[in-house]
């Protein structure tokens, strides 16, 4: 089934967030790889795709898993969540219906 995974950041988090984001991509292109993964981004801070030093609010990931419990596991593992990027994060099902 599939998953949101949605992170709200800690206000100022850009420059923590930039330090361990390869961290954190690098466990996306793991579900990408495995083909589990539907879209990943970050919210921008302002109504731009690159926000400078405005940075992000939060980010939003859409994957399969086997089970909440098994997406709870993978986001409470996310780095971002070590480094106090996260100020929380909500997991919960998600079920896609477009595109088909």
């Amino acid at each position: 089934m599939l998953y949101a995974i949605i992170g709200e950041d800690v206000a100022n988090s850009l420059e923590c967030r930039m330090a361990v984001r390869p961290a954190h991509v690098k466990r996306l292109q793991e579900l990408q790889d495995a083909g589990r993964l539907v879209l990943a981004g970050p919210h921008p801070a302002i109504d731009s795709d690159n926000p400078g030093a405005a940075g992000f609010t939060g980010s939003l990931i859409v994957a399969e898993f086997e089970s909440l419990e098994d997406a709870q596991q993978w986001a409470d593992a996310d780095p971002y969540i070590e480094a106090n990027v996260y100020s929380n994060v909500t997991v919960k099902p998600f079920k896609k219906v477009f595109p088909q």
